[in-house]
């Protein structure tokens, strides 16, 4: 994958994210700040836990820092795939800030 490439992709899915926050806020009762800077998002609960996703371009990775732990995807097969093979990038988000939001919610592309 080329750096246009990763960008393009990394790109798409910060702006889902803050798309899904929007999305959750208008639909549901959680409460979920999310604020970006450059190339990280933090999503902010209402217990003041956070989620924090960031890109790691040398690499052509997306962090995702949660209270469980930390989470490094890789680009695979047109999706997000965690290094460990622990899943998708947005099912193990919907997982981590539906635990840390103490509420179902849920992120998709």
């Amino acid at each position: 994958m080329t750096d246009t490439e990763f960008m393009d992709r990394a790109e798409a899915l910060l702006k889902a994210v803050e798309t899904c926050c929007d999305h959750i806020n208008d639909e549901s009762d959680a409460d979920v700040d999310n604020q970006r800077m450059g190339g990280m998002v933090t999503l902010t609960f209402a217990n003041k836990t956070q989620i924090i996703i960031n890109l790691q371009k040398p690499l052509h990775e997306v962090w995702m820092a949660a209270k469980s732990g930390g989470y490094h995807f890789h680009w695979v097969q047109d999706q997000w795939m965690d290094t460990k093979g622990q899943g998708e990038f947005f099912e193990g988000l919907t997982r981590n800030a539906s635990t840390q939001a103490g509420m179902a919610l849920i992120f998709q592309a």
